[in-house]
């Protein structure tokens, strides 16, 4: 079970706490991009987000997670050097590929078309190529992470990673009685309204055996 109950004030033994980092400004974001899905890097801003954020930790972590993407890895580049004995590993927290970039060839407004398309289907198990992945594969990789972060002995971690992985990340934790259709059915207007700004946190906290989202 994975607790939703953000409110409780019992006694409780709290045993992880993880914070997930969405990506500074990327060159895709201000729609200047054209090459590699993984390979996106971040703008100047991105770069100087990356900084501040690096100087805000009031706390030294016991590990810093990655996703294989470079935005992230970019992200995480200042807060890397600010703690340099702390180890640094690579997980499958990178961005939701359910799409395949071979079609971003395609005007904008067929691209709008199809990604609204694809929303609108909200068919879990939908594969849109070889290469992308289903909306079931991006919730069991935040259950995944999850799970992981509950058998290491990290007790405070940094996990770098995307937009869509965090708001997966939610519904995985607000909803857990909810079907992989149902999250798929409300995820996109739940980002529309709450939308992950680039370097937002997110503070996840195991209690109890029982993970739950902490508000900011």
């Amino acid at each position: 079970m994975i607790d939703i109950d953000r409110a409780s004030g019992a006694a409780s033994a709290v045993t992880r706490r993880a914070t997930f980092i969405r990506h500074g400004e990327s060159m895709a974001n201000i729609g200047q991009w054209d090459g590699g899905f993984a390979e996106i890097p971040l703008t100047n801003v991105g770069e100087r987000q990356s900084e501040i954020l690096a100087d805000k930790w009031a706390f030294t972590p016991d590990l810093i997670v990655v996703s294989p993407y470079l935005r992230t890895q970019q992200t995480a580049a200042p807060t890397i050097a600010r703690f340099p004995g702390v180890p640094v590993e690579t997980w499958p927290i990178h961005e939701f590929t359910f799409w395949d970039p071979a079609y971003w060839d395609a005007g904008p407004d067929d691209t709008f078309e199809m990604v609204e398309r694809f929303w609108r289907k909200a068919d879990p198990d939908y594969r849109h190529a070889k290469e992308t992945e289903t909306f079931r594969d991006l919730l069991g990789r935040t259950e995944a992470a999850l799970a992981t972060l509950a058998e290491r002995p990290e007790e405070r971690v940094l996990l770098f990673t995307h937009g869509h992985f965090m708001q997966a990340l939610r519904h995985t934790l607000f909803y857990p009685e909810w079907t992989p259709h149902e999250k798929m059915a409300n995820f996109r207007a739940y980002d529309d309204v709450h939308r992950v700004r680039n370097t937002e946190t997110m503070n996840v906290e195991l209690t109890n055996g029982e993970w739950r989202l902490l508000k900011s």
